[in-house]
Parts: C-alpha cells; sequence; structure tokens
C-alpha cells in the first residue's frame, strides 16, 4: 500500500512540475514609455514658441504638442513633404537637441 501512494505522489508532482514548464505566455508587443510629457492644446504654446516655430518651419503643420514638468515642449511636427518628425523646444524658443 505505501509503494502505490509513493508511486501516485511522484506521478502527480511530476504532472504538476511538467504543467510549469509548458505553460507559454502571450506578451503583446506593446512598449509604454512614460517620458513625463503630457498633451496640451497648441493655444497653451508660449509666444516665444510660436514664434520660433513659424520661423523654423513656416511650410510645416503642428500634429500634436507636449509639455513635461520642466516646461520643456515636444512637437510633433508635418513637413511639407509629409513626414512627421519631432523636436524640442524650451519655454523661451531655444531648440533642444535629445539624445
Amino acid at each position: 500500500m505505501k509503494k502505490i501512494l509513493f508511486l501516485v505522489i511522484i506521478i502527480t508532482v511530476c504532472n504538476v512540475s511538467n504543467a510549469n514548464y509548458n505553460r507559454v505566455e502571450i506578451v503583446p508587443d506593446l512598449v509604454i514609455v512614460n517620458d513625463g510629457f503630457k498633451k496640451i492644446k497648441s493655444s497653451e504654446l508660449p509666444p516665444a514658441v510660436v514664434e520660433e516655430i513659424l520661423k523654423q518651419y513656416p511650410t510645416s503643420k503642428l500634429r500634436q504638442a507636449y509639455k513635461d514638468s520642466r516646461n520643456t515642449y515636444k512637437l510633433i511636427m508635418v513637413l511639407s513633404s509629409g513626414t512627421a518628425r519631432t523636436v524640442y523646444i524650451d519655454s523661451y524658443g531655444r531648440w533642444i537637441t535629445k539624445k
């Protein structure tokens, strides 16, 4: 009787451990990047930023504008060629190069 009980325990343990090794987890291809920027309306941009955009990108359109806690603006510009470009500028109209 002890041998049968021991055999049942061994089989049960093997089945449980095999179930853990055969588990497949599907992870979607989703990457969330929290860069600290929050979406804002274009009307919330300071005049210095608007002037610099018009000077640097006169034929482009502003698709989206974002602002972080340090008053840095992340702008998604659509160039006249149709390609999008992300640029960064501070509240004084100085361009920022991101690495």
